[in-house]
Parts: C-alpha cells; structure tokens; sequence
C-alpha cells in the first residue's frame, strides 16, 4: 500500500471504458490513495498534460497509464510527444497495453517508455498488476518532484 506522504496524480490514458472501470476498482480496492485522471484518447492526454482548454488548471501527473491503442492518436505518438517534451520527459510513463507483440514493447521502449505491462484478462490479476504499478512507482521508485 502506498505512503500517503507520497500522493501523486496518475493519469489514465484509456479508451476502453471497461478497463478504465477496472482500474478504478484496483485504486479502490487496494485503497490506493493517489488520485487518478482519465481521459479517453491521445489528443485528450497531451491537453491534459499540457494543461490546455477545459485542461487548464490540470494538475501534473506523477506518473502516466498509458494504452497503445487509442483513437485520434495514438499512444506511440503520445508517447513520443511526452519524452520529446523537456517539461514532461520525466513523468514515467507505463505502457498499460492488450498488445503483446514484440514490436509494440521494442517500440515502445525505444520511445523511452518506463515500463511495458501487458493486461490481465483476469480481474483480480489485472487489479494486483495495478496495484504492484502504483507501488513500484510511488513507493519504491524515487521520482523527480
């Protein structure tokens, strides 16, 4: 379970509303106490992110759920947008992905993400997968302010 000195803003990028739903649940399940944003497409994600329109008083995430497969723009193009950007470069990112193919994860790490996770299509494995995410990264990790 995470410090609650160690609270942080996790955005969720996810179309899927089912598996925005679940991750959900695991943050309540495991009364993770960060809290998390949703947005819904690549586009969304970077407005967030970079605090624009309805976005605008955002806050900055500590770490960043990403899916690969996502409407108007892709999470590769996120995802390359995010580690080109010197103010958001050091936001980890976690490719959050129903893809298992080699050149998604080789991709992806080339694109500097942090961590890849393929998603359970269990349920309670899919929760303790978020649940171990959210503990590496706020609990064990030490990440830049």
């Amino acid at each position: 379970m995470s410090n609650p000195l160690n609270v942080i803003d996790v955005l969720l990028v996810e179309d899927d509303p089912g598996d925005a739903l679940m991750t959900q649940e695991a943050f309540e399940h495991h009364k993770i106490r960060n809290q998390l944003h949703v947005v819904r497409d690549g586009v969304e994600a970077l407005e967030f992110l970079r605090r624009e329109g309805q976005y605008a008083d955002a806050p900055r995430p500590g770490l960043i759920l990403l899916d690969l497969n996502l409407p108007k723009m892709d999470g590769r193009e996120v995802l390359a947008d995010i580690k080109a950007d010197e103010t958001l470069r050091t936001i980890p990112v976690v490719v959050l992905t129903t893809s298992e193919a080699e050149e998604d994860i080789l991709r992806s790490y080339n694109l500097h993400a942090n961590a890849y996770v393929t998603k359970p299509v269990d349920f309670d494995r899919f929760i303790e997968v978020v649940r171990q995410i959210d503990d590496f990264f706020v609990t064990v990790v030490k990440l830049p302010r």
